[in-house]
């Protein structure tokens, strides 16, 4: 199969090619990219194929319409296909799954999953209806693909948290698995949306890590120290332009408690490029 490695467009033809391969006895392993791959997402593919047992790898490459806001970057969003297609083979994907708007949401579907008050909170107030997008794509490729496992970087952590809940809340039969994210050697997280960014504030990006690990860095402190410590180091870029920056517990519940594990999250703009990043915190 992997091989020659040609995109599946249809739905009901990859839901038939998975079944039968069950039916073989093999697992099936998702990971779920809206493409233009970069090192983070061969990073999931590789988490993927280093699965223990008869495995087959799934990548998904479909740009979302449904988590996209008036005015984000839909239309120009990357779409290099042929690319994102050599990189599945070159690190060793069975299947690629490649559908068309058409293909996800026929004439008339108007059904989605609501995220519930979280997915209004942080992402979800600054891009209203994103994450009930994002769970609802997931949950068809969940239908269509039939995984047994699935991968998704941890950079988008308010989305693994809320994928977690939704395969608990709607009993998924599926294991959601988080992939620590993935950096340039600066620090900043890699992100298709990073080809924005222009060649002046590239390096200015950095200090959304630099901030983080500022405030990792004295959480023997407490909370308020957390923040204050990433506050001073953002604050030493004026051409930021910050959407939030708090510290949660590891389910995103607000007051993290001391001794407990918590994350810390920042959301900023540079110019017309909006970047989010996240580290863990031991209180």
């Amino acid at each position: 199969m992997a091989g020659e490695l040609t995109p599946h467009v249809s739905p009901t033809e990859l839901a038939a090619t998975t079944r039968a391969l069950r039916g073989a006895g093999r697992r099936i392993v998702l990971v779920p990219t809206m493409g233009a791959l970069h090192e983070g997402h061969r990073e999931l593919i590789r988490h993927a194929r280093r699965l223990p047992g008869s495995t087959v790898t799934v990548v998904s490459i479909f740009v979302n319409p449904l988590q996209f806001g008036a005015g984000e970057d839909l239309e120009r969003y990357p779409r290099p296909l042929a690319e994102d297609v050599r990189a599945c083979r070159e690190e060793g994907a069975e299947l690629v799954f490649a559908p068309s708007a058409a293909d996800m949401y026929p004439e008339g579907a108007d059904t989605t999953i609501s995220p519930g008050v979280l997915g209004e909170q942080l992402e979800g107030a600054v891009r209203p209806g994103h994450f009930a997008g994002v769970l609802t794509v997931v949950a068809k490729l969940f239908h269509i693909v039939g995984p047994d496992v699935a991968f998704f970087g941890e950079k988008d952590y308010q989305q693994l948290v809320l994928l977690r809940r939704m395969v608990r809340d709607l009993d998924f039969p599926v294991s959601v698995v988080g992939v620590p994210t993935v950096r340039e050697p600066d620090g900043l997280a890699l992100s298709s949306r990073n080809a924005y960014l222009s060649a002046a504030d590239r390096p200015r990006a950095a200090v959304l890590h630099r901030a983080l690990r500022a405030g990792a860095g004295v959480s023997a402190g407490g909370p308020r120290a957390v923040l204050d410590a990433a506050w001073a180091v953002l604050r030493e870029e004026p051409a930021l332009a910050v959407d939030y920056l708090e510290l949660c517990d590891a389910d995103l519940r607000p007051d993290p408690q001391p001794g407990g594990t918590a994350r810390l999250l920042v959301a900023a703009r540079l110019g017309t490029t909006r970047l989010i990043d996240n580290v863990h915190v031991q209180l």
